[in-house]
């Protein structure tokens, strides 16, 4: 009989308003709802690649399989096995698409972390942790233009990830406060990573530059030292929101509302149009909660979430047919 795996992938908070492109979260919703992608693999005969799509946002998806991600993962995963020395199996994979694009949630590197888990278990987990991070994240670049590893470390990871980017390590996992909850709410509209990168200056002004540093410096060394509340001092952005939050209608109304009902901190997720409050407790996170719901959904496509920062990361398990 065929063994068949599920490979499930979660969405992720990138930058929380202090790291850019050099912190990322991974997210689990408190009520056990999916939130990531998954896909469903069987080995196939050498060469094999069939692809079928599902979920709520698969209409959003290209119609030709082979146009999506996944199907990289795959091409690069065989390349790779070549290179290593071994022929990767062929493969029927279902991606069941859970997440949308363009929202914030590190949809691409979900898909792309999930595809190469999947391929990595069904021929016998052949590689080491960070040469599957390196593969993904080269495929979460060519869906944003250059590879940022604040999705796809944290959606492979788990937990909080600090990009590194020296001395060959890629990322570190930094202490999370075990009372914070993150309110992550998608409105239903689409901002292009491409755009949100494009509306940035080129040069900052050095006391931006030198703010940067030193809060993430500081927030840093506040997770590691157990400091809430210098941690929550230091979740400001001086290097993207000021400039893409005209891109998220309501961000300015639900920034307010959220401080008023006890949020740490709230920010864009990602390049948006996802948004995130941190609280201490889920009564407060219901409020903001609800509030989201009626005032910054726009539409049937948004949701909104109460998470907890998702631990395990990524993961595949065998499952019966």
């Amino acid at each position: 009989m065929t063994e068949k795996y599920r490979a499930y992938a979660p969405a992720s908070a990138a930058n929380l308003s202090v790291g850019f492109d050099l912190l990322g979260a991974a997210l689990a919703p408190v009520d056990g709802a999916v939130l990531g992608d998954e896909i469903f693999i069987e080995k196939a005969p050498a060469g094999v690649c069939e692809i079928a799509q599902e979920g709520r946002f698969a209409h959003i998806l290209p119609k030709d399989p082979r146009q999506n991600i996944i199907y990289d993962g795959y091409k690069l995963y065989c390349e790779r096995a070549k290179t290593a020395g071994f022929e990767s199996c062929g493969v029927k994979m279902t991606l069941r698409k859970n997440l949308p694009i363009c929202s914030g949630l590190g949809s691409s590197a979900s898909s792309a972390v999930a595809s190469i888990v999947a391929m990595d278990t069904v021929n016998g987990s052949r590689f080491s942790q960070h040469d599957l991070l390196v593969m993904m994240g080269e495929l979460e670049g060519k869906i944003s233009g250059s590879i940022h590893y604040d999705n796809a470390a944290p959606c492979y990871l788990g937990g909080l990830q600090l990009i590194v980017g020296e001395n060959g390590v890629i990322s570190r996992k930094l202490p999370v406060f075990k009372d914070w909850y993150f309110v992550s709410c998608f409105p239903g509209i689409k901002v292009s990573t491409n755009a949100a990168r494009k509306i940035l200056p080129q040069e900052y002004p050095r006391k931006s530059v030198i703010d940067f540093g030193r809060r993430l410096a500081s927030f840093v060394y506040a997770c590691e030292n157990d400091d809430e509340k210098l941690a929550a001092s230091c979740l400001t952005d001086v290097i993207a929101e000021p400039y893409r939050e005209k891109l998220i209608p309501g961000l300015a109304d639900a920034r307010k509302f959220a401080s008023s009902a006890g949020a740490l901190a709230t920010g864009i997720s990602g390049s948006g149009s996802s948004i995130f409050s941190i609280t201490r407790d889920l009564e407060s996170a219901q409020e903001i909660k609800k509030w989201l719901e009626r005032n910054f959904i726009a539409n049937a496509d948004g949701f909104c979430h109460i998470c907890r920062v998702d631990d395990r990361g990524a993961y595949a398990q065998r499952i019966e047919d």
